[in-house]
């Protein structure tokens, strides 16, 4: 891998978080000042828990509410967080060079840990969207599906070196397990009841966007481990990640930032 492809690596890289980070700061001043609808947006988050009731001397079901969700503030966060992982790889030379040392190991460990936050940021308010907003299982959401993403990183460092006729997939298989538990409850809410004519468009375009775009980064990361055409170098697969990651995320964070104001 030459010098001059790491250097132009690092310039896309820098181009990629600056765009984010305009779109970051619109969306702040946009659900903060000029949208009044997505600023009063804020979905209850609440707690369910088990009360013993002395009238009926059993254990009931009950809830309270914790705190209301600033929902405008952390779809812009979600677009933040992907600049600020675009210059930390990209502004000091010790990340830079060890970002650079990573990927001559077919290895990208801030791609991964930035992933396992923003997709999961973003999969909790996608999850408000569709109604589920107990504590315990945005909880669980967002782990879930933090893990996926590590399971990418797992994926990465066991194949580090490894022919293409060696490679590992259990990380893979696993992460994709992991990636669609989230969904299935996602989906059990948005089905539940029953009449789908009466799921909001922003619904669909929601779940049809994240499952298109999302499902390419598995896909780049076949082709990379069989060495299909281009992604025969890192650096291409690992361009084609951050092309991903612009487009995919622009995506689902205007069409959830305006799904917030839909009724």
């Amino acid at each position: 891998m030459e010098k001059t492809s790491f250097q132009s690596l690092r310039k896309f890289n820098l181009i990629m978080g600056a765009i984010h980070f305009v779109q970051g700061i619109l969306m702040i001043i946009l659900s903060s000042t000029v949208i009044q609808t997505i600023s009063e947006f804020k979905p209850t988050i609440t707690q369910i828990f088990l009360r013993f009731d002395t009238t009926t001397q059993s254990l009931v079901v009950d809830m309270k509410n914790l705190f209301d969700l600033p929902f405008g503030i952390m779809v812009a966060l979600f677009l933040l967080l992907s600049a600020a992982a675009h210059a930390i790889i990209s502004l000091p030379k010790k990340t830079n060079a060890i970002y650079n040392a990573d990927l001559e190991k077919g290895i990208n460990r801030f791609r991964w840990y930035e992933y396992a936050l923003s997709s999961s940021i973003m999969i909790v308010l996608i999850s408000t969207l569709f109604g589920i907003y107990d504590i315990g299982s945005l909880v669980l959401i967002f782990i879930v599906n933090a893990s996926m993403n590590l399971f990418g990183l797992l994926m990465e460092q066991v194949n580090s070196g490894r022919e293409k006729k060696d490679i590992k997939w259990g990380a893979f298989i696993f992460g994709s397990i992991a990636g669609l538990a989230p969904w299935i409850v996602i989906i059990l809410y948005m089905v539940g009841n029953g009449n789908y004519e009466m799921v909001p468009w922003f619904v669909w375009a929601i779940v049809g966007t994240y499952f298109v775009a999302f499902n390419t980064f598995p896909i780049n990361m076949i082709l990379q481990y069989k060495g299909i055409g281009k992604w025969k170098n890192y650096l291409y697969g690992e361009r084609v990640y951050i092309t991903l990651s612009l487009v995919a995320k622009t995506l689902l964070a205007w069409l959830v930032l305006f799904g917030a104001m839909q009724p």
